[in-house]
């Protein structure tokens, strides 16, 4: 109320601008952001490329960087950061760097901090070799679903190094920045979500806890696909429960209130959705089995698969499902 007064208290005459910053702007009073109040809004996006070289720019002053650095590279690199989390990066880069003594910062230092700001720090968990064979199994059915099926984002890094809470982890970025995304893209993304859990099956005929995770967040991201997009056989309807706010905090209008009835469908296309999708994965690892095989025998040597090497083992993500033999074996 006292930011109200003093904002009504100003005289004409006064040339004040008051300005003011959020990150929740759902909880805002109503009052605030009435007419001659806060009545210009202006929303910040996450930085697209040219805004993260611009930010990387600022942050970067004052620290000593190798010759090899390309910002371009990096700028591709860090699709989905913040402001926050490229200044985080670039400063953890350099306590990377600090702690083995070097002078200047290289890039094997920026993506390793990019990694622990994506993902969380390395930890070294002893696991047995069944245990770590285990989790290789299982980030090689993602990474190997996720690059033949076409509505995936190219996959970046495959590891079975712990990270976070993580035992392994396989990171998949678009070449550029998205604004949009097709359900063919959605469906290929739930197979991939769902490839490790299918590849324990495939090769274990066993399931372990490891995929829980994953079966959230492809449960989740099927639900949206129903309830919010309209993409199953119910038709695109508005079947969230929630009150939806906009960006400023108003609501769009009332709560949605559905049927058991519409309930049960809405339960029944999410099954079909994730069910399917696990079928897809399960049938694209039994295919590629050999390829799988040998994706997991580089991970078991030496923990770690960048871009270039897994896509020598897996060839162009273009071939044939059905021609396992013909993939690259290099």
């Amino acid at each position: 109320n006292q930011i109200l007064v003093e904002m009504d208290g100003f005289t004409p005459s006064d040339n004040v601008i008051v300005v003011a910053a959020t990150n929740r702007p759902d909880v805002l009073d109503a009052a605030l952001l009435r007419p001659g109040r806060f009545d210009r809004k202006v929303n910040l996006d996450l930085p697209d490329i040219a805004g993260r070289k611009a930010i990387i720019e600022i942050h970067r002053k004052g620290k000593p960087f190798m010759k090899e650095v390309s910002w371009d590279r990096v700028s591709e690199r860090t699709v989905g950061f913040s402001g926050a989390d490229l200044e985080n990066m670039l400063n953890e880069a350099a306590i990377l760097a600090a702690r083995e003594a070097r002078k200047e910062i290289g890039m094997k230092d920026i993506e390793e901090a990019a990694l622990k700001v994506e993902i969380g720090p390395e930890k070294k968990r002893l696991q047995s070799t069944r245990e770590r064979k285990m989790t290789a199994y299982h980030e090689a059915g993602h990474a190997v679903v996720g690059h033949l099926l076409p509505g995936n984002d190219p996959v970046r890094r495959v590891s079975i190094v712990s990270r976070g809470l993580a035992l392994g982890f396989t990171l998949s970025r678009p070449k550029t920045d998205k604004y949009q995304t097709t359900k063919t893209e959605l469906i290929d993304r739930l197979a991939m979500m769902l490839g490790g859990r299918a590849a324990e099956k495939v090769v274990y005929d066993e399931l372990t806890a490891g995929a829980a995770n994953d079966i959230e967040n492809a449960t989740r991201l099927a639900r949206r696909m129903v309830v919010d997009f309209g993409m199953s056989d119910i038709g695109p309807l508005a079947l969230g429960q929630s009150t939806e706010l906009g960006i400023w905090g108003m609501s769009y209008g009332d709560q949605v209130r559905v049927s058991e009835d519409m309930q049960a469908k809405i339960d029944t296309e999410v099954k079909k959705l994730v069910d399917a999708a696990y079928i897809t994965a399960e049938t694209v690892l039994k295919k590629q089995r050999k390829t799988l095989d040998k994706v997991v025998e580089q991970l078991m040597k030496v923990e770690t698969l960048e871009q270039d090497s897994f896509e020598k083992i897996m060839g162009s993500p273009k071939a044939s499902l059905d021609e396992d033999e013909k993939t690259s074996t290099d």
